[in-house]
């Protein structure tokens, strides 16, 4: 009798494996795309970088760093530098930079002070740094516009992908202090006050008007849609929020969705705006190699799912034919914490 225990026990176990195993063959299937973007942000190099050889194993086509690249807080040049060359010593990232395409834009800690803004002494000094490590070439237009916003075109035979970068720091207005409540910033309705700068809004603008893209991803270091946290967040600009989501309704471009980082947690925020014919996708992903471990929550009227706090990575996989995409936010080892689909 105890043999038989035993027998009927192994059958079960090996069941149970095998409807396991053809699960997740199914899901691959499912999993088809014609263009994939990875993308994160806050990374310490000092830190174990656990996840290249996974954003390699998803075979990506671009790379997006969402800012805080680095974390050097610092105002000297050379110390900035080092910094940064001390990511390109990291094994997994140098192969990713071997393999894949890697573009993007920097955030406060890279840019070279918590939460700084327009008024940071060196930042044109910071730019070019910046770009070096990004590997812009020394003739590029970058080098000489103030801010390191940038578009990027992809075209496969499905079609075509353009990835916008925003500079959220080179113009950014002063913040305001909370000192009403707990909260670390408050919302200001200044209409003098700015997160893009007017450059770089009619550079937007027209690089939307201008998009014959299948998609358009938007890159932003810090958060769009989620606003009530009291952190560094678009909504402390509402003004401009409320310009973005014009500029993009206006544009008529397909497919947009915004990227977003800086906040060490992973979430997924979703809103409809009236005149755009999908719901408009603000994807956080965040951090890298360190999280907000003890996060116990926060308001966002726009979050989807749960908020991830997990050291994570972004995966955007982008059905152009069907004009779908398959949002995941990504643990290590091909961990899937939490994901979201979205038609356009």
């Amino acid at each position: 009798m105890k043999q038989s225990y035993i027998i009927l026990a192994a059958l079960f176990l090996f069941t149970a494996c095998k409807k396991k195993a053809e699960h997740t063959t199914e899901t691959e299937e499912q999993s088809t795309s014609d263009f994939v973007v990875a993308f994160g942000s806050c990374n310490m190099s000092q830190e174990p970088n656990p996840f290249w050889d996974d954003i390699l194993a998803e075979d990506p086509d671009v790379w997006i760093w969402g800012g805080d690249i680095v974390y050097a807080d610092t105002d000297d040049v050379e110390r900035l530098r080092a910094i940064y060359a001390m990511q390109d010593t990291v094994a997994g990232y140098a192969k990713l930079r071997n393999e894949v395409p890697i573009i993007g834009t920097w955030d406060d800690h890279d840019f070279g002070v918590n939460d700084g803004g327009s008024d940071f002494a060196i930042k044109a000094e910071s730019q070019q740094v910046f770009l070096d490590f990004m590997d812009v070439p020394q003739d590029s237009e970058r080098r000489t516009q103030e801010g390191v916003y940038a578009s990027h075109d992809y075209e496969v035979p499905a079609g075509k992908v353009k990835v916008i970068v925003l500079d959220t720091r080179y113009f950014r207005s002063e913040l305001i202090d909370d000192t009403d409540s707990s909260k670390r910033y408050k919302p200001t309705m200044d209409s003098t006050a700015t997160v893009l700068g007017d450059t770089q809004w009619k550079w937007l603008e027209n690089e939307l008007n201008g998009s014959d893209a299948d998609f358009n991803l938007i890159m932003s270091s810090i958060q769009v849609l989620s606003g009530e946290h009291g952190f560094e967040t678009w909504g402390n600009f509402p003004l401009e929020v409320e310009k973005l989501e014009n500029i993009i309704t206006q544009s008529r471009a397909n497919g947009v969705i915004i990227l977003s980082g800086d906040r060490h947690i992973s979430e997924f925020s979703r809103t409809d705006i009236d005149g755009l014919p999908y719901p408009l996708v603000d994807f956080t992903s965040s951090g890298l190699t360190h999280s907000y471990f003890s996060f116990s929550g926060e308001p966002n009227p726009y979050r989807v799912g749960e908020v991830v706090s997990d050291k994570s990575y972004g995966i955007i996989n982008l059905n152009i034919k069907e004009k779908r995409a398959e949002f995941k936010i990504m643990g290590d080892n091909g961990t899937v914490f939490q994901e979201l689909k979205q038609s356009y």
